[in-house]
Parts: structure tokens; sequence; C-alpha cells
């Protein structure tokens, strides 16, 4: 194992967003054949004194290409999803999606697929706070009766959402069920709390048959998420009860973690 990794070569990777997600991440790829060559963040964000080894900052898509990525891994929020992910694409770098939620607008998702193809690059939904995707995306092959993906969070996690004015979230003596509707619906309404579920419809049976419930909960000590699928290959019913990271309570660990995994399966020789 030891010389098959010494001689594969080394991936160059961009990364958009210097986040919590992005510097976890980083920390993490140490040691890996990886070298990250870029950083992008927003124009004017403050200055950028921790970035990894000799990577470039960059504020322009139209910088991207002169870094020449192999993969490019957003973790910046919906809104670079677009403007990116398109740079990426037609420099024939791959990208990895942290903020699937982008994807609910089904047009920019179909975009960004034909650029892949014409230029043999490829698109990667990772699967952020949860698990279970590629069983879920595996038995959709088979044909989904139904999938529902249920998310519960302290009261504390919906301040700043829609949920505001739909209960008193400091009064609650119960879990209180703040949307019930399709995955569609949720990332219009919920777009901060929605990339998981959107991957989920991704994975499984599309936006509008994938069906959501978010819920604040007072007795929640994390961020839970429930899945179940029922189809011809049977029964799937997935739970995660997840951690934030440290350096924001708003970011997911799970989701640093996945974003890791996405980028070591790009080079290393076992994929899992």
């Amino acid at each position: 194992m030891a010389p098959a990794e010494s001689n594969r070569p080394v991936l160059r990777v961009a990364l958009v967003g210097w986040g919590a997600i992005a510097r976890t991440a980083s920390r993490l790829l140490a040691g890996a054949p990886v070298e990250i060559v870029a950083v992008a963040v927003r124009a004017g964000s403050g200055p950028h004194s921790d970035l990894p080894g000799l990577a470039r900052l960059i504020t322009d898509p139209d910088e991207l290409a002169s870094t020449r990525p192999d993969v490019v891994a957003e973790a910046a929020g919906r809104e670079s999803v677009g403007p990116w992910g398109r740079a990426a694409l037609l420099a024939g770098a791959d990208l990895i999606v942290s903020s699937a939620s982008a994807f609910a607008d089904t047009a920019l998702l179909e975009e960004l697929l034909g650029i892949a193809a014409g230029h043999g690059a490829h698109v990667q939904v990772h699967p952020g706070a949860i698990g279970a995707v590629d069983a879920l995306a595996a038995a959709s092959i088979m044909g989904l009766e139904s999938v529902e993906h249920r998310v519960i969070k302290p009261p504390v996690a919906w301040r700043g959402t829609p949920a505001e004015d739909r209960c008193d979230l400091d009064d609650l003596d119960g879990p209180e069920v703040l949307f019930a509707g399709t995955a569609t619906d949720a990332a219009s309404q919920f777009p901060k709390n929605a990339n998981v579920v959107v991957t989920t419809a991704l994975a499984g049976v599309g936006l509008e048959a994938t069906q959501v419930r978010l819920v604040a909960d007072p007795m929640a000590t994390g961020n839970r998420h429930e899945i179940t699928a029922i189809g011809g290959f049977g029964r799937l019913e997935f739970t995660i009860s997840g951690h934030p990271l440290p350096d924001n309570p708003k970011s997911s660990t799970m989701a640093a973690l996945n974003l890791v995994r996405g980028i070591r399966n790009r080079s290393s020789p076992l994929v899992l």
C-alpha cells in the first residue's frame, strides 16, 4: 500500500470558501497526496493569513483556471456554486459540492451537468451532514415508493429562519413541526437548513417527491437527521445525531469529514 501511495500523482485541489468546513478539511488532508493550490473567497472578505502551504488566494472565478486544479471543492454557500462551478468545469476540473441546496434550482444543475459532460468532468454532491446516501442512490435503481427526511434541531438552531414566525422558539414544551412538505419547498423556505434534504432528494426520488419535516425540539442536544426509504429493495432507516464544528456551531463536523472523504477518494488507490 505505501509504495502505491507514493507513486500516485499529487492531486491539485482548489477550495471555494475558507470558513470552518474548509479550514477543517485542509487540516485533515495533511499527509494525503493532496496539494491545495488555491483558496477562493469573496472580494473584500478580509485578510487570510492562515492559508495552507503555497495556496493562492483568489476572488474571481476567472482566476481559477490558471491555478490548474484537478478538483474544485465548494464549501462557501449556495450562491457560490454557480459561478465557481462553471469556472471549475470549464477548466476540466471535477467539482465537489457541499451546498447541495443550490440544486433546488434544477436549471443550474442541468447547466453544470451539461458543462461537465462537454469537458470530461464530473459534479459530485457529497453527503454533507448525513450518511447512507450510497445505499439510497443504489436503492433508487430498482425504484423507490417513498422517501422522508426529518431534521430535528434544538430551537436555537432555527434562529434567523422562518421558524421564528411560526412558533415561540423560547417557549416550546415539546417538539414542534416547523415545516412539512416537499424538498423543493424546504429548500425555498429554509435555504440554510436544506442542503441535506436536497442531497437526499437527488439520491432518491427527486425534489418534488421527497417529503421533509423540520422540527424544533427543546430536548435535542444536537442536530439529528432521520431518513426513511421504502422500495423494491426493502426498507432503509438511517439516523445520525451530529456535533457542530468547534470553530463554528452552525457548521456540521460530519459535513467537513465527508468533504475530506470525497477529496481523499480522488487520490487514494482504495475507494470506500
